[in-house]
């Protein structure tokens, strides 16, 4: 129920949705003083949804910083990073910056194994196995089989965590852990796994989606990545909620 729940909430969250309503709302309007201040509402919220700069400093305060440099014996890889292709092929998606950093951890020995956390997040019908074809993949680049643990079940940041945890708990439970993911996730995945772990675990951040520097054209050019960019943090902020309730 609550995997349900929360690909309905993740529905609801998208700001073009809201935009959307509220030009339905006006359209349907008979009050023209009415219709038109909802058209003016509108136009504000899609500029507001659609700005980069206002958007990137609200990831620059909330997005998770680097840890101080060691080695680490696990590194957990968050799933999220994939999408389907018609072939069955493995392709990354917006956050496929999480497995790219993830190899660079391993290849620079920042890292001993790689943990691959993430089965299937499809609601209705099957799908391949995130975990699977990320392993198939790291093997084919090189990555020895004895390097990578694969876990293929869970479907959101609290199974992530909790399966992680049983599986390492069975064959090192004292390793050193590094959590990689999206830096605007950390805050959500700090809280769920330092719990789950009943330990501070250290977490590397990846996809930094707000910039450093910021161009005269983010503050008044509309970025329809943007749109996406809220419903990231939207999720983020309900989802840190809803779980800080369930644990």
């Amino acid at each position: 129920m609550i995997f349900i729940l929360s690909k309905i909430l993740f529905f609801v969250l998208k700001p073009i949705i809201w935009v959307f309503i509220v030009v339905i709302f006006a359209i349907f309007s008979s009050n023209l003083s009415k219709r038109k201040r909802l058209l003016i509402f509108a136009a504000a919220l899609l500029f507001i949804f659609s700005n980069r700069f206002m958007v990137g400093k609200v990831y620059n305060f909330y997005e998770g910083k680097y840890p101080v440099e060691k080695q680490y014996d696990i590194g957990i890889l968050l799933g999220g990073f994939s999408r389907p292709t018609q072939s069955g092929q493995f392709s990354v998606n917006e956050r496929g910056d999480r497995l790219v950093q993830t190899i660079f951890l391993f290849k620079t020995g920042v890292i001993k194994k790689i943990l691959i956390s993430g089965g299937s997040g499809k609601l209705i019908g099957s799908e391949l196995i995130e975990a699977n074809l990320t392993q198939q993949y790291l093997t084919a680049i090189g990555i020895p089989d004895s390097s990578i643990l694969v876990e293929n079940n869970s479907r959101n940041t609290i199974e992530n965590a909790k399966y992680s945890f049983d599986k390492i708990d069975k064959t090192q439970p004292n390793a050193s852990i590094l959590v990689i993911t999206s830096a605007w996730h950390i805050p959500r995945s700090k809280m769920i796994f330092d719990k789950t772990f009943n330990r501070k675990l250290d977490y590397y951040p990846t996809d930094f989606i707000g910039k450093q520097d910021y161009d005269v054209s983010d503050f008044y050019i509309p970025d329809a990545d943007c749109l996406s960019y809220w419903q990231y943090i939207l999720k983020e902020w309900v989802g840190l909620v809803v779980d800080r309730l369930r644990m």
